[in-house]
């Protein structure tokens, strides 16, 4: 069976997406691009600007202006990839709590996903890739080839997002990320402007209690069509 050369992997936060995809994109010599840090650097961007999150006029604005580029790695610090907003470094600041609280009313802005789904699709029809989001399976790239939906339980994802932030120094608080990452879910999958939702064909693979090889070995069957 030839390999899909589209490949969409959707999910909720801290599902294990961009994980999975990062390692399923270097074994297949394929690109990886997490579509979420696009709406994560207009977010940081309006934050650093004193902007009204609430002001979708404003916000839907900054997107079609603000210039933002993700690239691989440029430092050797356990990033992804590097990701720019109109030439400066933010790949940890995108990461940082303040976001994690904001970026959802931002990515449900029906201005931003447009300004921002015409530069991921335009990128994802180039093929070999493997593209991570919430709407990739269902709206940027609809015709995927293979997608993948990783789902898991909220406590599990707040507890892995917890231990990411506490590994990388930062102070945490797992009931304030679980009530964040609670919040998150429901704006998430009541949006209007493409909710979170598997698509109609989409594969769905439960993380729960699996680890990063386990879900990976399945992510793995699914590319080679076995379980499809």
């Amino acid at each position: 069976m030839t390999k899909p050369s589209t490949i969409s992997m959707d999910g909720p936060a801290a599902a294990g997406k961009s994980t999975i995809a990062e390692l399923l994109a270097e074994q297949l010599g394929y690109t990886y691009f997490d579509t979420g840090v696009m709406y994560r650097a207009v977010t940081w961007v309006a934050l650093e600007r004193g902007l009204d999150i609430a002001d979708e006029e404003t916000i839907t604005a900054l997107a079609e202006k603000i210039k933002i580029d993700v690239t691989r790695p440029t430092v050797d610090d356990g990033r992804q990839y590097t990701v720019y907003a109109d030439g400066t470094d933010v790949t940890w600041q995108i990461r940082r709590p303040e976001v994690d609280a904001n970026v959802s009313p931002v990515s449900a802005y029906p201005g931003v996903r447009a300004a921002l789904t015409v530069q991921q699709r335009r990128i994802g029809q180039r093929g070999r890739i493997v593209m991570v989001g919430r709407d990739i399976g269902t709206v940027v790239l609809p015709d995927a080839n293979l997608k993948i939906y990783l789902d898991a339980s909220v406590e599990e994802r707040a507890r892995r997002r917890y231990l990411e932030v506490r590994e990388r120094g930062q102070p945490a608080e797992y009931e304030e990320i679980l009530e964040t990452m609670r919040r998150r879910d429901k704006i998430d999958s009541e949006r209007e402007a493409a909710p979170l939702r598997p698509a109609d064909d989409a594969i769905i693979v439960d993380t729960d209690g699996l680890s990063i090889e386990q879900v990976l070995a399945k992510v793995e069957d699914l590319v080679r069509g076995k379980d499809r």
